[in-house]
């Protein structure tokens, strides 16, 4: 098999990491912009137990929509 004389995308992605992943894919949409790779959640782990919450800054939040 011939081998790239680029990086291909398949190498590139080898090479980022989760959060390089992350935003790389959440900003390639023609319409993205850069707040829209913003962290929308926030981890914290206290006696191995992983607390999960909403990221005040999130632009998005579950629940009901206001009007």
């Amino acid at each position: 098999m011939p081998r790239c004389t680029v990086p291909c995308m398949a190498e590139l992605t080898n090479q980022m990491s989760d959060d390089e992943k992350r935003h790389d894919q959440l900003t390639t949409a023609p319409k993205a912009v850069e707040s829209d790779a913003a962290p929308r959640i926030t981890t914290t782990e206290h006696d191995g137990v992983t607390r999960i919450d909403i990221a005040d800054s999130a632009a998005v939040r579950p629940g009901t929509a206001t009007p």
